[in-house]
């Protein structure tokens, strides 16, 4: 089991985020690897909506990740909804993943929400063995509704 810090990222820590997006975005889209971006990283620290979890190994961050604290509707409370979660392949099958989500989950008792949403890609076999572990199905589907940039121009 590998010692870790968790805590939320800073603008500081946009020099070790860049490379962890860009390992995060090789794996799930399967191209030529991105080179890091750092200053797309910066932007996403600095987003007013999102939140960046990371966790360190010694002073190496080696997982992050991206949650929103939103409103609930039907009851009037708050829900966290997990968006992505990366842990370098060094690092994985070592809880890590899980001790993020534990944090989380221990942000939302402290903020009163209703639950964690946790959006998932359900190709991925070793990570939703991870979901099917901690978290319940949910009764709700997901669909995306893509938007095409190019058709208001």
């Amino acid at each position: 089991m590998t010692t870790t810090d968790i805590r939320t990222l800073g603008p500081d820590d946009a020099h070790q985020l860049a490379p962890l997006i860009a390992e995060n975005t090789q794996a799930l889209k399967r191209g030529a690897p991105r080179r890091p971006d750092e200053f797309y990283a910066e932007r996403i620290l600095g987003d007013k909506n999102a939140e960046v979890l990371g966790v360190f190994s010694k002073d190496r961050l080696i997982g992050f990740a991206v949650y929103f604290d939103l409103p609930e509707l039907i009851t009037g409370l708050r829900l966290g909804q997990l968006d992505d979660i990366y842990v370098h392949p060094d690092f994985r099958n070592q809880g890590v993943g899980r001790r993020m989500i534990e944090s989380l989950v221990d942000e939302g008792h402290k903020r009163g929400w209703l639950h964690l949403r946790w959006l998932v890609p359900g190709k991925n076999a070793p990570a939703v063995a991870l979901y099917e572990k901690i978290a319940e199905p949910d009764h709700r589907k997901s669909y995306v509704i893509p938007i095409d940039r190019i058709a208001g121009d």
